[in-house]
């Protein structure tokens, strides 16, 4: 990852907390020379005063390689080391996993949540850990490093895995007490900030995969996964093979990305994956990550938003366009439709949308007897 993280702060925060990827050497110099910087060693992070003059001077002196960050995200913990036999332990996870049949995508995170656990429990006989302990571990991470809800989810799912699938505990003696389940809103941008977006870079690569990212509703996992022979113009859609869950679907090819995608394809003309990188292969996520940033700055949208607030976008203007749950389940790959269902909680509301109940009143003649006085008129 080659960008600089900066955690916002919330207004009582006494610091401003960024990130800085090791190969920004002359960068980490000139932090070094700002007054009051601080190396935080067991988090790996910066941070200076708390100060608008602060936060400015970190925005010109970082560039353009900047992504903020909500400050309650969780912050990246210290890599511990582990045993040799924990090392075995953590090989028959990966080993049970693969057999399972798991994505390879859950198992690198089941693989790195289980290295946390197993750093904390470094000198400890696995088999001798109490769930008692493991919910004290738990709650330590989140009141001393702030994790997320999703990540104690994933921590409690990897530990579970080992427990239950590698050691053949009974499923009850390590029920875990999980997080209560929000009902965030996605953070969705408005039709025009989507345009704008969209437009907003030259090169044709990029814009073929802003493009294919929002109109079919991809994942960013999924849009570097998109190979040539995915792209069905014959029938409209587009396969997404072995996305989120191990799942196979078809999403649709608009009419309007075709000639885009035609376009991008002569003068690229790759070979196999659909986005290939310079060198062969398939794009990467950073990338994209970065081609996103670039056109979110450049026409000075939503700075919140993120690859994946495409998605989020796509499903719900797909609602306000009045296209029905079940289609937009299926092209989302949502195995249940109270998954989709929270789209409709990201459709705007104004009074330009909605005709509310107060507006068909005036229509009644007690209203109108009652209440429409003159201007003039003293009111009771």
């Amino acid at each position: 990852m080659n960008t600089i993280e900066i955690y916002i702060p919330e207004k009582s925060a006494r610091r401003i907390k960024f990130r800085i990827p090791y190969c920004f050497t002359d960068l980490r110099k000139k932090i070094k020379q700002m007054n009051g910087s601080f190396w935080h060693h067991n988090q790996r992070l910066w941070s200076v005063a708390n100060t608008q003059a602060n936060m400015e001077l970190l925005k010109k002196t970082c560039g353009n390689e900047i992504v903020f960050k909500n400050a309650k995200e969780s912050i990246p913990l210290p890599n511990i080391p582990i045993t040799l036999a924990h090392s075995e332990a953590l090989l028959d996870l990966e080993k049970t996993l693969v057999i399972k049949r798991y994505g390879s995508s859950t198992i690198k995170t089941y693989k790195r949540m289980f290295t946390l656990f197993l750093g904390k429990f470094a000198s400890r006989d696995l088999h001798q850990i109490t769930k008692y302990e493991i919910e004290g571990f738990i709650y330590e991470l989140i009141q001393k490093n702030g994790i997320s809800e999703s990540m104690q989810n994933q921590i409690i799912n990897a530990i579970k895995a080992y427990y239950e699938h590698v050691l053949k505990q009974p499923r009850e003696f390590y029920d875990i007490e999980r997080p209560k389940k929000s009902t965030q809103i996605p953070n969705v941008l408005s039709e025009e900030e989507v345009a704008k977006i969209l437009n907003s870079p030259k090169n044709i690569k990029h814009k073929a995969i802003l493009w294919t990212i929002y109109s079919a509703g991809l994942r960013i996992s999924e849009v570097v996964n998109l190979r040539i022979a995915d792209i069905n113009s014959d029938n409209g859609f587009i396969f997404v093979k072995d996305s989120k869950g191990k799942r196979d679907r078809k999403t649709i090819l608009s009419p309007s990305l075709l000639p885009l995608l035609r376009l991008y394809y002569m003068e690229y003309k790759p070979s196999y994956w659909l986005f290939e990188g310079q060198s062969g292969g398939k794009y990467t996520q950073s990338s994209i990550r970065s081609v996103f940033r670039k056109a979110v700055k450049d026409v000075n949208v939503n700075p919140w938003a993120t690859v994946h607030t495409l998605r989020h976008s796509f499903a719900t203007h797909c609602l306000m366009n009045q296209i029905s749950m079940r289609h937009v389940q299926n092209m989302l790959g949502h195995s249940s439709p109270k998954t989709t269902e929270i789209y409709t909680k990201t459709i705007e509301i104004n009074n330009k949308k909605i005709n509310g109940p107060l507006e068909n009143l005036k229509n009644l003649d007690i209203f109108n007897k009652k209440f429409n006085k003159p201007p003039n008129s003293t009111v009771d």
